[in-house]
């Protein structure tokens, strides 16, 4: 809740990388094949202010797999049902415009992204929307807020390996420039994998990348413990 025009926001430190998420929500028609279902648009800026490895201008490759990665765990862990965000089938849906935008840089991007939108979404809080009938226009009670239905609770956990023999939890932007390779595995509240991101690098053994996805499993119950006190401790508006 640390922006007060958003729908719903969550601030993420994790060392020294800070990461600011706002949720904005508009009305919109639903796609024609997707009469049900409403929309989820991420987007990950790394702007020059956050470190001097970036320049100002359109997004850079890191900010667009950055983007991309959060709209494959979006996809694959099923955060939110997309038919939850339906007003009115094939007449009106909500779009959810999730802006993830870096302070400061030290590393490990993904993780903190990740852990901003999830804390985000579980902020939002939604007007209730009706449908006049005989206008057919949408009418909106700004009194009467919902918060949204989060089905799922993805977290990311990202490593950094030294030549498959040393692998470091949570790398900082020295430790992912000296490593060989990442990866970052996601999984959700029953343990499950969502989704394994290793963008090339040495390769990683089945019993290291087993390794990785049990400490994986620990830390998602330490990360949502956190989320859910900060969540209980702000009063809604």
């Amino acid at each position: 809740g640390s922006i007060t025009t958003a729908d719903g926001s969550a601030l993420v430190k994790l060392g020294n990388t800070t990461v600011i998420c706002g949720v904005k929500a508009e009305l919109a028609a639903p796609a024609v094949d997707a009469a049900n279902k409403g929309y989820i648009v991420p987007n990950v800026e790394l702007p020059s202010l956050c470190s001097t490895r970036f320049r100002s201008g359109p997004p850079g490759e890191e900010a667009q797999a950055a983007s991309q990665f959060i709209a494959d765990v979006i996809e694959n862990s099923q955060i939110i049902a997309k038919e939850d965000l339906c007003v009115a089938n094939g007449k009106l849906a909500w779009v959810l415009y999730c802006d993830i935008i870096c302070l400061d840089y030290d590393g490990n991007i993904l993780d903190a992204s990740a852990f901003a939108l999830l804390a985000a979404l579980k902020n939002v809080q939604l007007p209730s929307v009706t449908i006049n009938e005989e206008t057919g226009l949408s009418e909106v009670n700004l009194k009467q807020k919902n918060p949204l239905i989060i089905r799922k609770h993805p977290v990311a956990t990202s490593f950094a390996i030294f030549d498959d023999t040393l692998l470091i939890v949570d790398p900082t932007a020295e430790e992912e420039d000296l490593a060989t390779g990442t990866v970052t595995i996601v999984t959700d509240d029953e343990g499950r994998l969502c989704s394994v991101h290793k963008p090339g690098g040495s390769p990683l053994t089945g019993a290291k990348l087993q390794d990785c996805i049990t400490r994986a499993v620990t830390r998602h119950k330490e990360v949502k413990k956190l989320i859910d006190k900060v969540i209980k401790s702000i009063k809604p508006k």
